[in-house]
């Protein structure tokens, strides 16, 4: 009997491990565009500023910058198909030295345009699903936030 038991045993951990795993294969990654445009003529962000981003679970995430600037985000669902892209410096186009050989003195040779302009290459990255808009964060903002991020509780009765 009792080897009976381990070996159940053994298969419900194996059943939960497999669930565990169907679970974590169907959780897809979410990208949020961080929209700071509204902001952007009203507060000087430094370049390569350290910054913390919490809340991303709440309705109102909050975004601190250097230490310094708080604002508060609001989600806004995308209209269409929002695309994140990457652009990176092409290769650029060489070409043979072709004609005949006694006027071709560079032959086998190959020689780039320096008239061309340098190309672009762009790659989509992803999709995205939510903008993120930032807005500055002012102290009254504070309990408008902390009642938006409550949970509403119906056995409250109104005093």
């Amino acid at each position: 009997m009792e080897g009976n038991s381990s070996q159940e045993r053994g298969q419900s951990e194996t059943g939960v491990q497999e669930e565990q795993e169907e679970v974590e294969e169907e959780e897809e990654e979410e990208y949020v565009l961080l929209d700071l445009a509204r902001i952007s003529d009203q507060i000087h962000i430094p370049p390569n500023a350290p910054y913390v981003l919490t809340g991303l679970d709440t309705l109102n995430p909050i975004l601190i910058i250097d230490n310094k600037i708080k604002l508060i985000g609001e989600y806004e669902e995308t209209v269409g198909t929002c695309f994140v892209f990457n652009e990176t410096d092409a290769a650029p186009v060489v070409h043979e030295e072709e004609g005949p050989s006694e006027a071709n003195l560079f032959a086998g040779t190959c020689i780039m345009d320096p008239e061309q302009t340098p190309a672009k290459q762009v790659n989509a990255i992803t999709r995205l699903d939510k903008v993120l808009k930032f807005r500055p964060f002012i102290e009254s903002d504070n309990g408008a936030d902390k009642q938006a991020n409550k949970p509403s509780d119906a056995t409250q009765d109104p005093v």
